[in-house]
C-alpha cells in the first residue's frame, strides 16, 4: 500500500510527514473513463483520469489503480510522466501539486513546493508538462519553468522568461542539441537558452527564436517540431521554421515515442517517422464514439486517452479494431446522490447548486454496484431525463429503484433497465409554472423516501403541493398543498434539501426558506408545521439534511449548523416546540457541535451513531449522543479525494459506509452492522483462529446479534473471559469486548487484559428483551 510522504520548502529545512494509514479500512470507487494523459515505460501504460491513475502491463494485461486510498491527493491532475531510470510516476496537477509514485516502495512523495509559493498566483501554478534531461525534469508550468533533481527529489532553479524576467505561460519545453526550447503563451513565441548556461535564471540567457503562441515543441532523434495555436506544425531547423502540415482540429498532445512523433487531436491520433512520413492515423470509430486527449505506443500497438471510454488500444500499423483497457468504475468521479442497500450501491451525476438551480442541465446516466461489478447505464437510455439526482430503492424489492431528476420527474428503473419516465403528462407530478412563459415544462423532483406501507413519497420544487405521495402497487398518486406555510408557487420554495418518515408516520422534509416542515395525514385532517426561527434556535432557515434516529430523534443539518429534536412525537401539539443544539466540552470550555457548519448529510448506523458530512471540513463519526468524536476524516488525514461531502449512504448488513465527494466515491468499513430481530444467525468469525490471525487488532467478530444483548465469553471451564452489554460497552471506547449494533468485537483479551491462550471459549448470548438465549463455541489457536 502507499503512504503520503509531503516535502515542505526546500530552501529551508526539508520536512517530511506520512499521513495517517488507513488504507487497510477504505475502497476507492473512482472511474477512468476520462482520461487526461497516457504515457508509457518499462512495458506498462500509465493513464491519469481527473483525480486518479491506473497502470496496464502490455504484457501481463494486468491493471492496479493509484488512488487516494494509495496516496493521491484526488486534486485534478493535468499531465503525466514515466522515468524508466528512476522508475517513478511523477503526477502533475492543476493547482501545482506534485506527487511521485515509485515502483519498488509503497511511498507517494508529496511535493508542495509550487503550490505553497506565494509570489505566484494560484492560477498560474498549473502544471503543463514533464521534461526529464539527465538527472533532472524541466517543468513546464504556467508560471515559467522550474527544474527537479530526481537523485535528491527537490526543487532547483526557476526560470521566469518573459520579458524582463516576468512570468510566463510555459505548455512544453525539449532539450535539443546543446539548447533548451520552450513553447510559450501570451505572445513570448519559442524561447531558447543553451542548457550548460549556469545562469538560466536569469531571463537574458533566454532567446526567442520567433514570436506569436506555442502549444507544443518537441524533439525527435536529430529532428525538431512545433505547434502554434494557428494548428500548425513546423519544423525547426537552425532556428527557422517551416510549415509542415495543417490539422483540422487543434493538437492536444504531442509527444516522442519509440522514434516516433505522436499528435493527438480530439479526433485523429497520427504518428510520423523521424523523416515526419506518415506511418498510421486512427480516428475516432463510430464503435467508440468520443474525443481523444493523449497517445502512447509501446510494442506496435497504440495507446489512446479518451472522454468516454478509458484508454482505446489499437494496432499501430493498422488501427482499425478498437479494445476498451481502464479498470471499472463509475460513470464519473462527481458523485451527487448514493444509495446502498445490501450489496448494492446505487449512484448518481446530474446536480443543482446551493439555490436549487439545476441549470446547466446535466445528461448523464446513472451507475450500479452489485457483486463487485459495475453497471454503468448512459444518459441515453434514461429518456433524456436531466440531472439525476436523489435515488429510493423499494424496500419490498430491492430491483425496483426510483431516480428523482430536477428538470425531468422521476425515473422508474428495474433490473437496471429504465422503464418510465413519470412526468406532469402520466402522474401526479407537476410542471412549475413561469407566469410570463405558461408552457415551460421544468418537473423538479428532488428526495424521495419510501414509507413503511410501501407507498414512495417525493418533494418537488417551485409549486403549490410539492409532497406527493405514490404507491408503485397501483399506479395512484396523491399531492398534499404547503400553501398554508409557502403562499406562492413559482418564486416560492426553491427546493428541499431532504425528506424522512417517522414511525408515526409523519413526513418530515427539508426546505430552502422554510426550515424544518412536519407534515402528517391525520386521517384526513393533515397536520402542517415548520421550525424555522431563530427564537425556535434554528440556525439557519435552509434544512439541508434530516435523520430519524434509532431513539425517534430527529436530526437537523442546516446551512451553519445542526441541530436536534428530541421531542418529535409532540411537534404538532407543543406551541413552544424548539430544536436544541449540542454542547460539547472541548478543552473544558462549552461550545456548540458543528458550530455554523454546512451540514451536507446526517446518517444513522447500526449503532445509532451519526455520520455527519459537512461541506469543507470532511466527514464527522459521531457517538448516538453527539458528545464524542469517534472520527473526524478529512484529505489531511484520510482517503477522502475532498472535504466537500455530497452524499453519504450505509450498507446497514456490513456497516460500510459509502461517501460522495465532489471529487470522487469512496468507502470506509466501520464494520458495524444493523442488530437482527433475533439472535438465530448470530456466529463468530473467524472461528478458528489461527496462529497468524492478529486477534488484538483484528479481533473477532460475532456477527448477527439482536439490539439489547448481554454477551458472556467463558473458557470451557465457565471461568468469565469477558462480559459486554449493549448501551453500556459501546464500540471505540476501549473494551476488550464492545458492541456496536449488530456486530460485537473481542480482541481476545481477558479480565486481567492478558490474549487468551489456546483452547475452545463459549459465548453466551442473552436478548435482554425477549430472553433468547443461545451459545456459540469458539476455537483459538495460538
Amino acid at each position: 500500500m502507499f503512504k503520503r510522504l509531503a516535502v515542505f520548502a526546500i530552501y529551508l529545512v526539508p520536512f517530511c510527514f506520512f499521513a495517517q494509514d488507513f488504507s487497510a479500512l477504505w475502497t476507492g470507487y473512482f472511474s477512468f473513463y476520462n482520461i487526461k494523459d497516457v504515457v508509457q515505460g518499462n512495458n506498462k501504460i500509465y493513464a491519469a483520469a481527473e483525480n486518479a491513475v491506473f497502470s496496464y502491463d502490455t504484457q501481463t494485461n494486468e491493471i492496479k489503480e493509484i488512488t487516494t486510498i494509495n496516496g493521491l491527493s484526488g486534486e485534478q491532475i493535468s499531465t503525466i510522466y514515466y522515468s524508466e531510470a528512476y522508475q517513478l510516476l511523477m503526477i502533475g496537477y492543476e493547482n501545482g501539486l506534485i506527487e511521485i509514485a515509485f515502483d519498488n516502495g509503497d511511498n507517494v512523495l508529496t511535493v508542495v513546493d509550487i503550490i505553497d509559493k506565494q509570489t505566484i498566483p494560484p492560477t498560474s501554478k498549473r502544471i503543463n508538462h514533464f521534461n526529464a534531461y539527465g538527472n533532472l525534469v524541466y517543468i513546464a508550468t504556467n508560471y515559467g519553468i522550474s527544474v527537479f533533481d530526481l537523485d535528491r527529489l527537490e526543487f532547483k532553479d526557476t526560470y521566469f522568461i518573459g520579458d524582463l524576467g516576468i512570468q510566463t505561460k510555459v505548455l512544453q519545453t525539449t532539450i535539443f542539441g546543446d539548447y533548451i526550447y520552450a513553447a510559450c503563451q501570451d505572445g513570448n513565441g519559442l524561447r531558447k537558452a543553451l542548457v550548460s548556461d549556469p545562469n538560466l535564471i536569469d531571463y537574458k540567457s533566454w532567446q526567442t527564436v520567433t514570436s506569436g503562441d506555442f502549444v507544443a515543441v518537441e524533439t525527435v532523434q536529430d529532428q525538431l517540431y512545433v505547434v502554434r495555436t494557428n494548428r500548425r506544425l513546423y519544423q525547426v531547423t537552425n532556428d527557422v521554421l517551416t510549415e509542415k502540415i495543417l490539422y483540422n482540429n487543434p493538437p492536444l498532445d504531442v509527444k516522442a515515442v519509440e522514434a516516433n512523433l505522436v499528435v493527438t487531436t480530439k479526433s485523429n491520433v497520427f504518428v510520423y517517422d523521424t523523416n515526419f512520413n506518415a506511418i498510421s492515423q486512427a480516428s475516432v470509430s463510430t464503435e467508440y464514439p468520443t474525443t481523444y486527449s493523449a497517445a502512447t505506443i509501446v510494442s506496435g500497438q497504440l495507446y489512446i486517452g479518451t472522454k468516454d471510454f478509458g484508454v482505446l488500444k489499437t494496432a499501430l500499423i493498422s488501427p482499425i479494431a478498437f479494445e476498451e483497457v481502464h479498470p471499472e468504475g463509475p460513470l464519473r468521479n462527481k458523485p451527487f446522490s448514493i444509495k446502498a442497500t445490501s450489496s448494492n450501491l446505487w449512484v448518481t451525476f446530474g446536480d443543482y447548486n446551493l439555490f436549487f438551480n439545476p441549470y446547466p442541465l446535466d445528461s448523464y446516466g446513472f451507475s450500479h454496484f452489485q457483486n463487485d461489478e459495475w453497471i454503468n447505464i448512459p444518459y441515453s437510455e434514461v429518456f433524456n431525463a436531466k440531472s439525476l439526482n436523489a435515488i429510493a430503492v423499494n424496500p419490498a424489492n430491492d430491483s425496483q429503484v426510483f431516480i428523482s431528476s430536477f428538470f425531468s420527474g422521476l425515473l422508474e428503473v428495474n433490473d437496471d433497465v429504465p422503464t418510465i419516465l413519470y412526468n406532469e403528462t402520466n402522474s401526479g407530478l407537476e410542471s412549475l409554472v413561469i407566469p410570463t412563459d405558461p408552457s415551460y415544462v421544468d418537473v423538479r423532483v428532488g428526495p424521495t423516501a419510501f414509507d413503511s406501507k410501501g407507498f414512495l413519497w417525493s418533494v418537488s420544487s417551485l409549486i403549490n403541493s410539492p409532497l406527493k405521495s405514490y404507491n408503485p402497487s397501483n399506479n395512484q398518486w396523491v399531492s398534499y398543498s404547503f400553501t398554508d406555510l409557502i403562499p406562492s408557487d413559482f418564486g416560492g420554495n426553491l427546493g428541499f434539501g431532504d425528506i424522512v418518515i417517522g414511525a408515526d408516520n409523519t413526513k418530515w422534509v427539508g426546505s430552502y426558506k422554510y426550515g424544518l416542515i412536519g407534515f402528517n395525514e391525520n386521517g384526513g385532517k393533515p397536520l402542517l408545521k415548520s421550525l424555522k426561527d431563530e427564537n425556535q434556535n434554528m440556525p439557519n432557515q435552509y434544512v439541508t439534511a434530516l435523520a430519524m434516529d434509532k431513539r425517534n430523534q430527529l436530526w437537523i443539518g442546516t446551512l451553519s449548523g445542526l441541530r436536534v429534536l428530541y421531542n418529535t412525537s409532540g411537534f404538532f401539539t407543543d406551541d413552544n416546540v424548539q430544536a436544541d443544539d449540542i454542547v460539547i466540552l472541548e478543552d473544558g470550555i462549552p461550545k456548540e457541535l458543528l458550530f455554523e457548519q454546512f451540514i451536507s448529510d446526517i446518517e444513522v448506523d447500526g449503532s445509532n451513531n451519526k455520520w455527519v458530512g459537512t461541506i469543507g471540513s470532511g466527514i464527522f463519526y459521531l457517538s448516538y449522543d453527539g458528545q464524542k468524536t469517534i472520527y473526524h476524516f478529512t484529505r489531511d488525514n484520510s482517503p477522502l479525494p475532498s472535504n466537500n461531502i455530497n452524499d453519504i449512504s450505509i450498507d446497514d448488513t456490513t456497516g460500510e459506509v459509502y461517501i460522495a465527494t465532489d471529487n470522487g466515491l469512496v468507502s470506509f468499513h466501520s464494520g458495524g452492522s444493523s442488530p437482527q430481530d433475533n439472535l438465530q444467525n448470530a456466529y463468530a468469525y473467524p472461528n478458528p483462529v489461527r496462529p497468524n490471525f492478529n486477534i488484538v487488532d483484528e479481533k473477532v467478530k460475532i456477527k448477527d446479534i439482536s439490539e439489547n444483548v448481554n454477551i458472556k465469553i467463558t473458557d470451557i471451564e465457565g471461568n468469565l473471559v469477558a462480559e459486554a452489554q449493549s448501551r453500556t460497552n459501546l464500540r471505540y471506547n476501549g473494551y476488550n469486548l464492545e458492541i456496536d449494533g449488530g456486530t460485537a468485537y473481542w480482541n481476545g483479551k481477558n479480565l486481567a487484559n492478558n490474549v487468551v491462550a489456546s483452547g475452545v471459549y463459549l459465548v453466551m448470548l442473552s436478548d435482554l428483551d425477549t430472553f433468547e438465549t443461545r451459545v456459540l463455541k469458539l476455537m483459538i489457536i495460538r
